[in-house]
């Protein structure tokens, strides 16, 4: 029954956020398109319903079946912790948060997890889409992170259920081409991620890329020093992508799948090039 309201929950939550950021970034645009959205659209929703396929026949739900089996079983370290659930409930969704933070953080670093990252980050534009474009064994990795992180600690099945909701919802916003005000953007990223922050991310200048990892909370990228204010080009002049994918002839679906194998080109910070928006 768990497993069923988990897959209910998180696909309504889905359509009801990419439905809300679609009309809104369509009503208020932050940046001009740039390339035809019907063909991005159609690449982009094609690698999502082949990851949800693939995820759905696999693991799809190991993540809440390990909290399961961990309630079940009283495993994990919050099991044996003596303070209030909603006190656990607080503490395991922060831990699930850094853990995504630090799993982001390694996907930049880590030559092998960067083959299989840098499709998300070849997108020449930034909407709604660009936060489901990753490649299906990265998801499935990540699936498998998740369900180790929910065994160690012991994590309640329905907390994770609520992050994976907040995630996905997290992933849509922070990449949608909405235009927020200025006020409402200082005051919200105190917190939360928003996506005027994680632009700076998707910038075509290394030093940058290397930054603004979180997805969720603000708190860690401001707390490990590696949380940038504005992209130095300004989020209208920017460029958007990397620099050795910039042919979107070649930026189609079955290019996107063999990207694990196309040439890898290290991402390294640009130092002749330092930005002055960085807060660290």
């Amino acid at each position: 029954m768990q497993m069923i309201a988990e897959w209910v929950i998180r696909l309504g939550a889905f359509l009801g956020i990419f439905a809300i950021c679609a009309v809104v970034e369509w009503w208020r645009p932050k940046r001009t398109w740039r390339y035809a959205r019907v063909r991005r659209w159609g690449i982009n929703l094609g690698i999502t319903l082949l990851n949800g396929l693939l995820a759905r026949l696999t693991i799809g739900a190991v993540a809440v079946t390990a909290a399961i089996w961990a309630q079940q079983h009283q495993w994990g370290v919050l099991h044996q912790l003596p303070v209030p659930e909603p006190l656990l409930w607080l503490i395991g969704l922060l831990l699930l948060d850094l853990a995504i933070w630090l799993q982001h953080l390694a996907t930049h670093h880590i030559p092998l997890l960067w083959r299989l990252h840098r499709m998300h980050h070849t997108d020449l534009e930034l909407d709604v889409t660009t936060g489901l474009r990753f490649h299906p064994i990265e998801i499935g990795l990540s699936l498998l992170y998740k369900a180790l992180i929910v065994l160690l600690f012991g994590i309640d099945p329905w907390v994770v259920i609520a992050f994976e909701v907040i995630l996905n919802a997290f992933a849509i916003f922070t990449h949608a081409n909405i235009r927020l005000p200025s006020a409402l953007d200082r005051r919200l990223r105190i917190l939360l991620v928003t996506p005027d922050m994680h632009r700076a991310h998707h910038s075509i200048h290394p030093d940058e890329t290397n930054s603004n990892f979180g997805f969720f909370l603000s708190i860690w990228d401001k707390l490990f020093r590696t949380y940038t204010v504005q992209p130095r080009d300004g989020h209208l002049q920017m460029t958007i992508g990397l620099k050795e994918f910039r042919d979107e002839a070649r930026l189609n679906f079955m290019d996107l799948i063999k990207i694990p194998l196309a040439p890898l080109s290290p991402l390294q910070p640009d130092i002749s090039d330092e930005s002055e928006a960085r807060d660290g």
